[in-house]
């Protein structure tokens, strides 16, 4: 399916699991609630697990953060990381809709912005009511751009801008390429490919047969042969699964643009049920 969706909105938000809520609530809250308001709105979300294109991923979550049309943030569970890109977002004045559940308080510092409220046992009689408000706010947030999106604004203070070129001293440049050529080394030990050179697939019709989320914890149960969906690369095949000493594991899964090595708590693979 062509992708006729161009503007594009960057879902800030937990992408992990947090203290007090059941494994995998955020990623359902992201499935059920954010990316259908998103798409109902007209915008192509993107959360900051999906939007893996250098080896910096730092880089490439505040790229999006400034450089999409719109942005949802998700206050649930006050986490210092998604307050951090908030912060980066209304630094430069632009629209973002606000969301949070009704178990977590207000934040003191922007409780004078509005924000969408939902049931964070996401009870399928209170999701449809949820999208809808979500749905409708972002729209608000995005046609009227000339509101007040920031504390910076409210104050009268000149948001944020991008200079054309940024200079950087000879010692900074050394430093970064030492980095940069250590990154590729431990890709090439590790028979990793730097997520500069993957290429990503877009799906927008998922296979009917996919199941829950792969996680850590599952790995036992996965073996040789599996099929697995990945959000990028499609289906692909399990050839290797380590277990590290630090509980970490990691899969290596061929899919049809090449191997890949998944970190599995981060590479939100499904599995394909036969």
């Amino acid at each position: 399916m062509i992708d006729i969706l161009d503007k594009k909105c960057f879902v800030i938000m937990p992408i992990s699991d947090q203290l007090g809520y059941n494994e995998g609530h955020f990623d359902r809250v992201y499935e059920y609630i954010i990316k259908p308001a998103c798409l109902a709105a007209g915008f192509k979300p993107i959360r900051a697990d999906e939007v893996m294109t250098t080896n910096h991923i730092a880089i490439d979550i505040i790229r999006n953060i400034i450089n999409c049309e719109m942005a949802v943030c998700d206050l649930s569970s006050k986490n210092p990381n998604v307050l951090y890109e908030l912060g980066i977002r209304q630094a430069f004045n632009l629209p973002v809709t606000l969301l949070k559940d009704h178990k977590t308080e207000r934040i003191f510092d922007i409780q004078e912005f509005r924000d969408v409220g939902y049931d964070e046992s996401l009870r399928i009689d209170n999701v449809q009511d949820a999208i809808e408000n979500l749905t409708e706010t972002i729209k608000n947030t995005y046609n009227n751009k000339n509101e007040v999106n920031s504390l910076v604004s409210l104050l009268g203070i000149e948001s944020a801008k991008i200079t054309e070129k940024t200079i950087i001293s000879v010692d900074t440049t050394l430093i970064l390429k030492t980095l940069e050529s250590l990154d590729q080394r431990l890709y090439n030990i590790e028979g990793k490919i730097p997520a500069s050179q993957n290429v990503i697939i877009t799906k927008e019709i998922l296979p009917a047969n996919l199941g829950e989320y792969i996680r850590k914890d599952d790995a036992k149960s996965l073996k040789k042969g599996d099929e697995l969906y990945h959000t990028k690369f499609g289906i692909g095949v399990v050839d290797k699964i380590h277990i590290r000493n630090n509980g970490d594991v990691t899969i290596e899964i061929d899919f049809s643009v090449g191997r890949k090595t998944l970190i599995l708590e981060f590479a939100r693979l499904r599995k394909v049920m036969q």
